[in-house]
């Protein structure tokens, strides 16, 4: 209690409001008709069920479900998310739905039961679950009507009028693969842990730089935190036919720290070296992390930028123990789950309409995943710094 009590009060202090900008997004006829009727054919919103959306899209349900696992071995995850969800909803000084929370236990039949309750109880929207079978689950019982906004993606797409809202692995593959196609760096060298984040978040990066004309050039796994030399199969790897243009690093912190060394003995001193946020995980002394200087990788914008709403990720964490550490990804996404069930319908029917919130900017797509483009930061000195205002541009 005492700590929701204190996410109360540090959003009041932060009372503002966000806004949905739409942008002008470049002549493509054909390509905007098709995803215009996706959009209609996925999404239906009840004109009447609701009043009418403020100027900047803020429309949010009467009464919100929030699904989440306050019980079982995934509640530790959920309170940061719940957290921040709340800082957004206090926050907020316009109208605000009724909320109520419903615990799923971490599991599928949980979850259900949860879905079904909330519905049961007269919610025009749901929040959640956070498990990904949990997911699965309720969007195979979805009820028209009654749209869902799911906090992971699962092995089932969003039913119609449905959507998912994640910080999933391929999201940082797919971030990587378009920082370096900016950059007309089409031929990469992975280097992966071999990891499940690893892994997916490599797979994505490979689908994502094939479809834009880029390829993978080779992957090598790395070992463990102190990986042996690979200093030769570097080399060999830049004698490759057409040679490397940028690395991708599947990496955390310890393993990259071992691998940066080599990687500028191998020749590759000039080329851009990309991450995933996992990175970052295992670093926080600067005499160790200057091996990491100069590799770019995601972040939330809330760490590098204000947030309209939200008070400075360092002065939350001083006042709020779910926003310290590791869990303040959370956090920021919590409060982000906040931003897109109270702008869901202006996002969800507009390919333009973007929000800007603490994990990054984001978009609903035509099918019902959100879209996130994240701040991208790098390592100076030893120390963790935005990349060009956290844009990575």
């Amino acid at each position: 209690m005492k700590g929701i009590l204190a996410v109360s009060l540090l959003a009041a202090l932060a009372a503002g409001c966000t806004t949905v900008k739409v942008s002008q997004a470049p002549d493509k006829p054909k390509e905007a008709a098709v995803e215009a009727s996706q959009r209609v054919a996925h999404w239906q919103f009840d004109a009447g069920s609701r009043p009418p959306a403020d100027r900047d899209g803020y429309r949010p349900p009467q009464k919100l479900a929030v699904l989440l696992p306050l019980s079982g071995s995934l509640a530790p995850a959920s309170a940061p998310v719940r957290d921040g969800l709340l800082a957004g909803y206090y926050g907020e000084q316009r109208r605000r739905p009724e909320l109520k929370f419903y615990d799923t236990a971490g599991t599928a039949g949980g979850a259900i039961a949860a879905y079904q309750k909330a519905v049961a109880d007269g919610a025009d929207q749901v929040l959640g679950p956070l498990g990904r079978d949990e997911v699965d689950a309720v969007f195979r019982e979805v009820k028209t009507g009654v749209p869902v906004l799911a906090l992971n993606r699962g092995t089932v797409a969003p039913p119609a009028n449905n959507a998912s809202y994640s910080l999933a692995p391929e999201d940082d593959g797919n971030s990587a693969a378009d920082y370096l196609i900016t950059r007309k760096a089409l031929r990469a060298l992975v280097l992966s842990s071999g990891d499940d984040y690893a892994r997916r978040s490599a797979a994505s990066f490979a689908a994502r730089m094939q479809e834009n004309g880029g390829s993978v050039v080779q992957t090598l796994a790395v070992v463990g935190d102190k990986p042996a030399d690979m200093t030769p199969t570097l080399q060999a790897a830049l004698q490759k036919e057409g040679g490397v243009d940028a690395v991708f690093l599947a990496l955390r912190g310890p393993a990259a720290r071992a691998m940066a060394p080599q990687l500028s003995v191998a020749g590759y001193t000039g080329k851009p070296l990309v991450a995933t946020s996992q990175l970052v995980s295992g670093t926080g002394k600067a005499d160790q992390d200057r091996a990491l200087d100069g590799i770019a990788f995601p972040t939330e914008r809330w760490g590098v930028s204000s947030v309209s709403g939200l008070p400075g990720a360092a002065d939350t964490a001083g006042r709020i123990s779910t926003a310290r550490g590791p869990q303040a990804k959370l956090f920021a996404f919590g409060f982000d789950a906040w931003l897109l069930t109270a702008y869901l319908e202006r996002l969800a029917t507009s390919a333009d309409a973007d929000v800007e919130g603490a994990t990054g900017l984001l978009r609903v797509g035509a099918t019902g995943n959100v879209l996130r483009t994240p701040a991208w930061s790098t390592f100076s000195s030893g120390y963790v710094v935005p990349l060009n205002n956290g844009r990575g541009g």
